[in-house]
Formats: structure tokens, C-alpha cells, sequence
């Protein structure tokens, strides 16, 4: 679940489905929570996992401030939340839980990917 800060947060933006969220190679200056709707993530053109309401994707970028590592797109219209890193940052401080969270999805993720590889 969010932390009250993300929710509150009027920044959203909407995509139809089929829309290109970033790519990957691109520069990460920030993450993203999904507000509603479904995100699939594609390394190398194929859908290694489907992100949902009230996950998170993109902080892989974000965090080591390396080029994305794959390319994410609605599979869905959705609606997002980006946080850049003064605003992860932010949050980290002011709810450690969210910071669990983070790494928890990432752990999971990397999980996911040594049992498809």
C-alpha cells in the first residue's frame, strides 16, 4: 500500500493502453506508482512481469541511477504517480515502511526473473 504522501499527490498521469512509459536505455530520474489500472514490463520485447494497482515500477533506475533496464507499457489506461529521487527520498525518511516495500517488490522481481531465466 502507498504511503498518505503518494495518494495525496496531484501529479498524476494518465495513459491509454499501448502507451510507451519509458524504454529501455532511457535515463531514470523517477519511479512510478500505479493508481489504477495494469503496466506490463518488457525486457527485450518480452512481458516479464504485469504491474497492478498499487505497485510500484521503475525504481530500479531510480535507486543505482543507471539507464532503464527494461521498457514499461500500459497494458491497460492507467493511471500513475511519477516520484522523482527528491521525492523517494522524501518518503524513505518520512516512511520507512515504503522503503521495505520498495525492497521487498524489488527482491520479489528479482526472484521472478531467476526462475523464468
Amino acid at each position: 500500500m502507498a504511503p498518505d504522501p503518494i495518494l495525496k499527490a496531484s501529479d498524476f498521469e494518465s495513459h491509454p493502453e499501448g502507451t510507451v512509459i519509458f524504454e529501455e536505455g532511457q535515463p531514470g530520474d523517477r519511479m512510478y506508482y500505479v493508481v489504477a489500472g495494469a503496466v506490463n514490463v518488457l525486457v527485450g520485447g518480452r512481458i516479464v512481469y504485469v504491474v497492478k494497482t498499487g505497485e510500484i515500477l521503475g525504481e530500479m533506475a531510480l535507486i543505482d541511477d543507471k539507464p532503464r533496464s527494461a521498457t514499461a507499457m500500459a497494458a491497460t489506461a492507467c493511471r500513475l504517480i511519477g516520484i522523482d529521487r527528491q521525492r523517494f527520498v522524501k518518503l524513505v525518511q518520512e516512511t520507512p515502511q515504503f522503503a521495505l516495500q520498495v525492497l521487498r517488490t524489488m527482491a520479489e522481481r528479482l526472484r521472478q526473473m531467476n526462475v523464468v531465466q
